[in-house]
C-alpha cells in the first residue's frame, strides 16, 4: 500500500496495521487477511480522510454486528483521543483532517431489524457528506463551542516554512550546473580528465514571515482564528514575525512562543491593550515599517496583513506605509475575511482601496478551508 500513496502520507499503512492489532487486542475477532484487506481497501479510497478510514476498517475488520460498538469506542480511542505530548505526525495528520469534533461521533447499534436503516445509520452518513460543509462554514457564522473545536483543528495544522534560494552553492548528484571550478582541481590533481561530472545546486535557506494581524472590533468574528494560524506558523518555523494591531502595533511574537496554543493566545491576549477597539492601519504600517529598518525584520520577508481594510486614518498615511513596505518585503499577501469565496473581489473599503495598488495577492481566511488554501499557498511562495 505505501507505493501507492503519495510522499506526505507515507506510513499510514503501518498504522492502519497497528489500528488493526489494537482492535486484536481488546477482543476483536480481526485475522491478518482481514488487515490486508482493510490496508488494501484504502488503495482505492483516499487514506487520509478520517470517514473513509472509518468505513472501510468497519467493513473489512467488523465480523459481527454485536461488534461494532467496539469497534466504534476503540477507533475513537486510537485515532482520536491523543494526549498534548502525541508525537506520531500519522495520528495528528489523520485528526486534523476531520473538520470538528462532532463529525468524530461514531453511531452506536440499536435493535433495528435486518435491512432497516437505523437513525444514527442516517446520521453518520450525514456526518460523512457534511465534511466539506463544515470546512466550508464561515466563522462569523459558528458558536462560541464550533470556533474552539476550529481553533485546535487550527493549531494541529504543519506549516511547511517557505524557502528562497541562496548565492552559496552545494555539490548534488544530479542538477542544471556543472561545479567548473571542483571539476578543475580533480583534474590538476590527476594530471587528465576529470573522473566524473560534478554538479552544483543553490542553497536554500528559510525565507522570514511576518504576520501583521488586525485585531479591532470589525474583525472580532476573525482575528483569533487568523492568530492561532501565526501560532501555528510559528511553531513550524523560528523566522516568523507576529504583530497584532487596532491603533497602535504591539509586537507579540515571544508570547506566541508557549508550548500550549491556550497559554500563547492567553499571552497574546494581555499584551495587545487595543484589541477589539479602532483601527488604524495607516499608523501601524508606519510604526512596522520604522521596526523593520532599525531591526531588518521586513526586509526580504513574506509579509502577510490580516485585516478587513476598515480603516479610521489618513488614507494617505496608508498608502505611503504600503508604498515603503512594498519596496522593503520580498511580497505583500493581504488575508481579508471580507473576500469569502468570490473569485472576482474587488476592495470597496477606502483601506483595501488605497493599498490595493501594492498587495501582490489577497487571499480570504474566513472559514477553515480558506486557511487551508492560504497555508498551502504560503509555503509554496518563493
Amino acid at each position: 500500500m505505501s507505493s501507492s500513496l503519495a510522499p506526505e502520507v507515507d506510513g499510514l499503512d503501518e498504522l492502519f496495521v497497528e489500528f488493526g492489532q489494537d482492535l486484536r487486542s481488546h477482543g476483536l475477532i480481526v485475522g491478518s487477511d482481514d488487515v490486508i484487506t482493510f490496508c488494501r481497501s484504502l488503495t482505492t479510497l483516499d487514506p487520509t480522510d478520517i470517514m473513509d478510514v472509518y468505513w472501510a476498517g468497519r467493513t473489512t475488520l467488523v465480523r459481527k454486528r454485536d461488534h461494532i460498538p467496539l469497534y466504534n469506542e476503540r477507533f475513537q480511542a486510537f485515532f482520536f483521543n491523543l494526549s498534548e505530548t502525541e508525537t506520531d505526525v500519522r495520528k495528528i495528520k489523520l485528526k486534523s483532517s476531520a473538520v470538528a469534533g462532532t463529525t468524530l461521533e461514531v453511531p452506536n447499534v440499536d435493535n433495528s431489524l435486518p435491512g432497516e436503516t437505523s437513525e444514527d445509520e442516517t446520521k453518520m452518513g450525514y456526518m460523512a457528506s457534511a465534511s466539506e460543509i463544515w470546512r466550508s462554514k464561515a466563522f462569523s457564522e459558528c458558536s462560541d463551542e464550533e470556533l474552539n473545536r476550529f481553533r485546535k483543528l487550527i493549531s494541529l495544522m504543519r506549516l511547511s516554512p517557505p524557502k528562497r534560494r541562496t548565492y552559496r552553492t552545494q555539490v548534488t548528484k544530479n542538477g542544471a550546473m556543472l561545479d567548473m571550478r571542483r571539476m578543475a582541481r580533480d583534474t590538476m590533481r590527476t594530471l587528465g580528465e576529470p573522473k566524473e561530472l560534478v554538479f552544483m545546486s543553490r542553497k536554500e535557506k528559510l525565507r522570514s514571515v511576518v504576520f501583521i494581524l488586525d485585531v479591532s472590533g470589525s474583525m472580532a468574528d476573525y482575528s483569533r482564528n487568523l492568530l492561532q494560524l501565526a501560532y501555528s506558523a510559528r511553531r513550524a518555523n523560528q523566522k516568523v514575525e507576529v504583530f497584532c494591531f487596532g491603533t497602535r502595533l504591539t509586537r507579540i511574537t515571544r508570547s506566541l512562543d508557549k508550548r500550549t496554543p491556550d497559554d500563547a493566545m492567553r499571552l497574546a491576549g494581555e499584551s495587545v491593550l487595543d484589541w477589539d477597539g479602532g483601527t488604524r492601519i495607516g499608523d501601524a504600517l508606519t510604526q512596522f515599517v520604522k521596526e523593520s529598518r532599525r531591526a531588518r525584520l521586513g526586509r526580504g520577508a513574506i509579509v502577510v496583513i490580516c485585516s478587513d481594510g476598515l480603516d479610521q486614518g489618513d488614507p494617505a498615511v496608508l498608502e505611503k506605509s504600503m508604498e515603503t513596505l512594498s519596496r522593503l518585503a520580498h511580497r505583500v499577501v493581504w488575508v481579508n475575511p471580507h473576500k469569502g469565496d468570490n473569485l472576482d473581489f474587488k476592495p470597496s473599503t477606502i483601506g483595501m482601496i488605497v493599498a490595493e495598488p501594492f498587495i501582490d495577492a489577497i487571499y480570504s481566511g474566513h472559514n477553515y478551508k480558506s486557511l487551508e488554501t492560504f497555508a498551502s499557498e504560503l509555503t509554496r511562495m518563493r
